[in-house]
C-alpha cells in the first residue's frame, strides 16, 4: 500500500506526479497547510519537519521528494524511471537527482530573495544563479530528456524545478527549457497528476 501525504499547491505535486508515472495505485492523506495540519503531532510523527511530501509504503516512511522520487523508481523497476546499480549511467542520474534540491532550488530562492550584501561563492552549495542554469542548459542539449532517450525520476525533479522557476520568472524562458518542458507537460501521468491535483484543490477563501 501506497499512501502520499499531500497538499496542494506544494511540493508534494512532485512526489504525486511520480506516483502518476509509476503506475501503481496509491491513496492521499490531504493536509491543508493553512490549517497548520503538517504541524499537528499525527503529522510530525511522520515527518518531524513538518514538509510535504512524505510517503507511506508499507510501513516504510520516506520523505524529501528527490528521496522519494529516487524510492520509488528502485522499488517499482517496471515502470523504468531508475538507472539500475551497476550501469555507468547510474552516476549522471544521481547527479541530477541531488542536484534539483541542492542546486536549482537554492539558486531560484537567491532570485527570488537577494540578499543585501554578496555571499562568497565558495560559501553557497550551489555557487551561483548563473552557473545553475547553465548547467542545466548543457545537461538537455543532448535531449530530449537528462539521460537521452530515456524519461527518468530524475527529469520528474529536475523538471519540476524548471516549470515553477519558469512560471514565477525566476528561471530563464530559454529554448532548451521551453522544449523541454513542453515535453514534460505532454506526458499522460503528468496531464493526470494535474488534473487530480486541480480536481482537488480546497476552494479559495
Amino acid at each position: 500500500m501506497l499512501t502520499l501525504y499531500h497538499a496542494i499547491p506544494s511540493r508534494s505535486s512532485i512526489a504525486r506526479w511520480m506516483l502518476e508515472e509509476v503506475g501503481e495505485p496509491y491513496a492521499i492523506h490531504p493536509l491543508n497547510l493553512q490549517a497548520g495540519d503538517n504541524l499537528k503531532p499525527a503529522y510530525l510523527a511522520i515527518n518531524p519537519m513538518g514538509k510535504v511530501p512524505a510517503i507511506d509504503h508499507d510501513g516504510v516512511v520516506v520523505t524529501e521528494a528527490a528521496a522519494i522520487c529516487t524510492y520509488l523508481a528502485d522499488a517499482f523497476p517496471k515502470a523504468g524511471l531508475n538507472v539500475p546499480i551497476g550501469d555507468k549511467r547510474r552516476g549522471p542520474y544521481l547527479k541530477w537527482l541531488f542536484f534539483g534540491p541542492s542546486c536549482v532550488e537554492p539558486a531560484i530562492t537567491d532570485r527570488a530573495f537577494p540578499r543585501k550584501e554578496e555571499t562568497r561563492r565558495s560559501t553557497l552549495g550551489h555557487g551561483d544563479y548563473d552557473t545553475v542554469i547553465d548547467v542545466l542548459a548543457k545537461g538537455l542539449a543532448g535531449g530530449p530528456y537528462l539521460l537521452g532517450e530515456q524519461f527518468t525520476a530524475a527529469d520528474v525533479i529536475i523538471g519540476s524545478g524548471l516549470r515553477w522557476g519558469m512560471m514565477f520568472k525566476l528561471i530563464p524562458e530559454r529554448p532548451e527549457f521551453m522544449a523541454y518542458v513542453g515535453r514534460l507537460n505532454a506526458r499522460p501521468a503528468a496531464k493526470r497528476a494535474q488534473e487530480k491535483d486541480v480536481a482537488e484543490s480546497p476552494p479559495k477563501n
